[in-house]
């Protein structure tokens, strides 16, 4: 399993309407795109503007591919895109230990 973590700053004073924007737009695009494994949204106490969005997939080509290379991709952006204050930073990460 591959972890995508968006690191996401949005505009000032759009933070409800973003956490409804994000939980929609994973259920109805992102859920249903190959590969999907699940996902979580953190908000930072610290920095209101900030999220953290971890999504699971199966492989590193079900996101990079799979879903970034599609129509699904376009309207994933078109839900969540407005609210950015600049482009999210994108890692994929590998499991190498975890806890019970």
């Amino acid at each position: 399993m591959i972890l995508e973590l968006a690191d996401i700053r949005i505009q000032p004073g759009q933070q409800a309407a973003f956490e409804e924007a994000i939980q929609r737009g994973v259920a109805t695009v992102i859920a249903q795109a190959k590969g999907f494994q699940g996902f979580k949204v953190n908000h930072s106490l610290e920095s209101p503007e900030r999220y953290v969005l971890m999504i699971y997939w199966t492989t590193l080509e079900n996101h990079t591919v799979d879903f970034r290379q599609s129509e699904a991709f376009t309207q994933w952006r078109a839900i969540v895109g407005p609210f950015f204050a600049g482009p999210p930073t994108v890692e994929h990460f590998e499991l190498v230990a975890k806890s019970n």
